[in-house]
């Protein structure tokens, strides 16, 4: 447990301090499973398990929700996750 913790705290700060730079991206505009299995398929944009792994998040972290959404004409994933101590939190991460 305490491993799950240390491994998931470090890389977790930096991604809210990423999400929270990224707030509006609530209202722009997000693709569809489809659309994101298309992109991801594509190579357009990296899976969901390699934006975590590239952001340092752990494959043991509680993933709560998974948006793509175009943020000024890039594309990102909002991910609403919890944490150790049980707080829901958006992130927002780089699809590419």
């Amino acid at each position: 447990m305490k491993t799950l913790i240390k491994e998931f705290c470090a890389p977790f700060a930096v991604a809210v301090a990423m999400s929270l730079a990224g707030a509006g991206v609530a209202h722009a505009a997000c693709l569809d499973n489809r659309q994101i299995q298309q992109a991801v398929a594509s190579g357009e944009i990296m899976s969901l398990a390699q934006v975590l792994s590239s952001a340092g998040i752990g494959s043991n972290a509680e993933v709560l929700s998974v948006q793509v959404c175009d943020e000024g004409g890039r594309l990102v994933y909002v991910i609403g996750v919890l944490t150790p101590e049980g707080e829901a939190r958006n992130l927002v991460l780089s699809a590419t």
